[in-house]
């Protein structure tokens, strides 16, 4: 009798234990907490040529020690879906060894991981630029969407034995949506099917048009979810940050920048071509002052809507291209780092070591070294309070 006794309060003292842990895994802030850190792009995504060998000595283990001994926090990894799945949905099983070994090599150098689904083939955040923007079915095909949640479902078989305190998910990159409510939409779907099977997993969430900080007044939070950061890109003054850059009308510009200031003289606007005369009035290069200040209201919209959520605010991409004149590029960079930790927010540069990075792989050396020491000056991640 006292044996069925003793059983039987065991018995119940399991279930009082798992009700509490069902509780607290749906009410509970997790503490997926960020602050510094770095894309490691081009490799598991915008990476149409290494395969085998190449692809998997191109990131090894010695990349993680050196960001978590130069001071970052997390990684931002991002992963495109032709890396992963054939044509077929079938799995390709080397990208995903690569994916967890760089998981498990982050966790070992203290670093977190957001892993980032940047390009999948119903959407693709440049297809517009590029004239191929019919080409993005996800927001007007059911069947798209059922794919962008069932690789999500394959991705987390494999992700949720990582704790939600090291590995968070951002379901999404860059979506250009032609209506706002499409992409909120589409945030409730998946929300609620990944919620069905990780309910304390942190998600990245991300405003429409390409993570601007100009739509995210437009974003649709899921609610009473606390396990949620908000994020937006940010490249702006482009002019600056993309001088030189092929893929863009306004990387044809050849003329002198300024910063801070009138980012554009008179003399240097006459003499560019008509169509770069266009881009340059477009976003008022000639007339508006670019600084701080700049930045500040810019970020205005995205740092109400964190409040507004009681939400974190990440910025997941900013950067400048490599041919950039340094001194521009470092006082902007001060600039963003300044804004940054006036308002708590957390970052990932783009990149680590492509061509808005700071680390040359082929060389295994800095190539901006300067770059690093100022990225690491500013506010890094506070340390855990006693419990």
């Amino acid at each position: 009798m006292k044996r069925i006794i003793s059983y039987l309060a065991f018995v119940a003292v399991m279930i009082l234990a798992f009700t509490a842990c069902s509780k607290k895994e749906e009410g509970t802030t997790n503490n997926f907490r960020i602050k510094r850190g770095t894309n490691v792009s081009h490799w598991l995504s915008q990476n149409n040529e290494d395969r085998g060998e190449a692809r998997r000595l191109h990131i090894q283990e010695d990349d993680f020690a050196r960001l978590d001994s130069l001071g970052f926090d997390f990684v931002r990894l991002p992963i495109d879906e032709v890396q992963f799945w054939d044509e077929e949905g079938n799995k390709l099983p080397e990208a995903w060894e690569l994916m967890t070994n760089a998981i498990n090599w982050a966790e070992k150098h203290h670093l977190r991981t957001i892993v980032d689904l940047h390009i999948i083939r119903s959407h693709y955040f440049n297809a517009v630029n590029e004239g191929g923007g019919d080409a993005n079915t996800l927001f007007t095909s059911e069947k798209a969407q059922q794919d962008l949640i069932n690789m999500w479902y394959q991705l987390s078989d494999v992700l949720k034995g990582y704790s939600v305190d090291s590995v968070a998910y951002e379901f999404m990159n860059e979506p250009v949506a032609e209506d706002h409510e499409q992409w909120n939409q589409l945030i409730a779907k998946v929300h609620k099917a990944l919620r069905e099977r990780e309910p304390q997993r942190t998600l990245v969430i991300g405003s429409n048009m390409w993570q601007s900080y100009g739509t995210i007044k437009y974003l649709k939070v899921p609610e009473n979810d606390k396990n949620i950061i908000l994020s937006f890109h940010y490249y702006n003054p482009m002019i600056l940050t993309h001088y030189g850059a092929w893929w863009t009308p306004i990387g044809k510009y050849t003329g002198k920048v300024n910063y801070p200031g009138v980012l554009v003289s008179k003399e240097d606007y006459e003499a560019a071509s008509d169509s770069v005369k266009a881009v340059i009035d477009e976003n008022k290069f000639t007339t508006e002052e670019w600084n701080i200040d700049k930045i500040r209201a810019d970020f205005k919209d995205a740092i109400e809507a964190a409040k507004k959520y009681n939400l974190q605010l990440f910025c997941g991409e900013w950067g400048v291209y490599e041919p950039v004149d340094r001194e521009l590029a470092y006082k902007w960079t001060k600039d963003m780092l300044t804004v940054f930790d006036e308002f708590n927010i957390a970052w990932t540069t783009w990149c680590y070591d492509a061509d808005f990075g700071f680390w040359d792989q082929k060389k295994h050396d800095f190539k901006d070294k300067g770059l690093v020491d100022l990225l690491m000056a500013s506010k890094g991640l506070e340390k855990e309070e006693a419990k």
